[in-house]
């Protein structure tokens, strides 16, 4: 069974001002006729959709792609510095690029 859902200006207008949002007639003239539209599709879906039909969020199962998360092999300090220019204990040395302004 179909309803009528007829949106008014008056209605519009007003969810307009409840959002703090300034329309003009012509604004709310055409959001009526927008607003009025999707109120009716929303309506045939809600004819169609029953509680038998589970909702969904996607349309094909998703499932997680990620791999574990297990340590591997790494490098050592050693191993990692071996190709550095320069080296300050574990770690690389670098020409400052900031200044006195740090």
């Amino acid at each position: 069974m179909s309803q009528s859902h007829s949106l008014e200006p008056e209605q519009v207008a007003h969810l307009a001002e409840l959002a703090r949002i300034a329309l003009t007639s012509q604004e709310i003239s055409k959001l009526t006729g927008e607003l009025g539209i999707i109120i009716e599709s929303i309506a045939k879906v809600s004819e169609v959709a029953t509680s038998d039909v589970p909702a969904t969020s996607h349309p094909m199962p998703l499932t997680n792609v990620f791999r574990q998360d297990i340590p591997g092999k790494t490098l050592t300090p050693d191993e990692a510095l071996a190709g550095a220019p320069d080296r300050e204990g574990d770690r690389f040395k670098v020409a400052s690029i900031l200044g006195d302004e740090q």
